[in-house]
């Protein structure tokens, strides 16, 4: 065992014992956070607008501040962006992670001094609660990819601004430089096609142990790897034992990863997205993760399907329940104040709390009432996979509301197969089962034939590709929605295929 893996393996208990304390005190954890948040901004623009020095309880917190989504939070953050200090957090931001938004063009989400240490330490502790958990440490000696963003940041008045994976490719410790891949050149390559072409090339001798980043573009660097070499990735790499990632679900793409890596290797899933780290998981038999309550972000949850009701109620951490789908809000060290960031997730245990995404408040499928959302779509594929042994590069659902002739109307699942299943007609009525059996409205809309079964349209390779291609969000951290209320994906795919 080298130095640096027995480091780690001390230094991994000591986080360990550090996150125990304040997972096993939840509730007092959340109310330091919520009170030091108040303080903290007492004088700024936002916290005198909103009487932060009357309040002093959550239900003060309710009457004062609304929950705002990024657009009713824009005035604020642009009076930030033209070089106004104290806005919404003390002083300026150390950067603004730049997105794309829906309706109103880029979005800046500031990061502060305060919230940019936590995105670095929930990465870190993830892996620590990992080598805590399993034992397993040799991996810190090898290389370790994380395909990410370009660094390079432009800078708008005195502040820097970027990506958020790009930002945090600052923010490397040092003991991992000489580990860390690939080189800076090849991460400020733009287009992602070639950045992949590079990032194999540079990587294809390298004694790579840890591989991280959103799956379908981690499966792209896998297939370019094959393309070159003729072998499966665990072939290339002998000690690569360990995948990382975030973004979305990794269950549909397991057994097609297992299959390109031709083994088995452990993951470690992260929930990071541009206004905080919000969980990881910190346990390999256990399901859900770890959500982060000491990182400087005030927790409220409302009910999914209460959450456009007038005057939907905000509930504490101590109100959840699992297996209910919740709207997350957050309040953070970043300035962000009852703010909506479109997930939901659910609870899988609550002592301590873990959580799994869900999916989008606004990515659902609701044409006819049915309120079909992304867990539900992914667990009924991860069914029909592992039942007829099929495997899947890529899907996403549409409803189709207007069918030829006098068909009835029905979900579209357009699917881009690595191996097509011996009877598509089978595999189409295990996910339309496992619909049913996962949401009543659905199966009441099946059984009173105002649906017909699903119907799964077969999408040509890279045809996924081509359509985040069509649109500039091929690679980096843009991912692929499950499903659509609408078919603008689905009508673009059609042109595709």
């Amino acid at each position: 065992m080298s130095i640096k893996s027995f480091a780690a393996k001390i230094f991994a208990s000591y986080i360990r014992k550090k996150i125990d304390r304040w997972a096993s005190n939840p509730h007092e954890t959340q109310d330091k956070v919520f009170r030091e948040l108040i303080k903290k901004a007492n004088h700024t623009k936002f916290g005198k607008e909103h009487n932060f020095k009357e309040i002093h309880s959550h239900s003060d917190f309710i009457k004062n501040i609304p929950i705002r989504d990024y657009e009713e939070l824009k005035p604020y953050v642009d009076l930030m962006v033209e070089g106004q200090e104290d806005i919404l957090w003390p002083g300026k931001p150390l950067y603004y992670a730049k997105t794309s938004g829906t309706t109103s063009g880029a979005k800046y989400i500031p990061l502060t001094k305060e919230s940019m240490p936590t995105h670095i330490n929930a990465a870190r502790n993830a892996i620590l609660c990992y080598i805590e958990d399993t034992g397993k440490s040799k991996f810190v000696d090898g290389k370790m990819i994380f395909l990410q963003g370009s660094p390079e940041l432009d800078e708008k008045n005195g502040v820097k601004l970027g990506r958020l994976s790009g930002i945090v490719a600052h923010y490397v410790p040092a003991y991992l430089q000489k580990n860390r891949m690939p080189s800076w050149e090849t991460n400020c390559i733009e287009d992602w096609e070639d950045k992949v072409y590079a990032i194999v090339e540079e990587t294809v001798k390298e004694d790579m142990s840890v591989i991280s980043g959103i799956p379908s573009w981690v499966q792209m660097y896998f297939e370019r790897l094959i393309d070159k070499t003729g072998k499966k990735v665990g072939e290339i790499f002998p000690n690569f034992d360990l995948f990382i990632y975030g973004g979305v679900n990794y269950e549909p793409y397991r057994s097609k990863f297992e299959n390109l890596i031709g083994r088995k290797v452990d993951s470690i899933e992260l929930y990071p997205a541009s206004e905080g780290f919000f969980a990881f998981q910190d346990r390999q038999d256990e399901k859900g993760m770890l959500l982060q309550l000491d990182s400087g972000m005030f927790y409220e949850f409302i009910k999914a399907d209460e959450f456009y009701d007038e005057d939907p109620k905000r509930l504490l951490l101590k109100d959840v329940e699992v297996n209910v789908n919740y709207v997350m809000i957050i309040s953070s060290t970043a300035g962000l104040w009852a703010y909506n960031i479109g997930d939901t997730v659910q609870f899988t245990c609550v002592k301590p709390y873990r959580v799994i995404v869900s999916g989008r408040i606004k990515h659902f499928i609701s044409a006819f009432g049915e309120h079909v959302i992304a867990k539900e779509v992914e667990e009924a594929m991860q069914e029909a996979v592992k039942e007829t042994g099929a495997a899947i590069s890529e899907f996403t659902v549409a409803p189709q509301i207007n069918p030829e002739g006098e068909e009835l109307p029905f979900h579209e699942w357009f699917v881009e197969f690595e191996q097509e299943p011996v009877d598509l007609n089978k595999f189409a009525e295990i996910i339309d089962k496992s619909l049913q059996k996962q949401n009543s409205y659905y199966l009441d809309l099946i059984e009173g034939n105002i649906l017909q079964r699903l119907k799964v349209t077969r999408v040509p390779q890279n045809a996924f590709q081509d359509y985040m291609k069509s649109i500039g969000k091929l690679g980096g951290q843009n991912k692929l929605p499950r499903l659509s209320n609408d078919r603008k994906i689905a009508d673009k795919l059609k042109e595709i295929i």
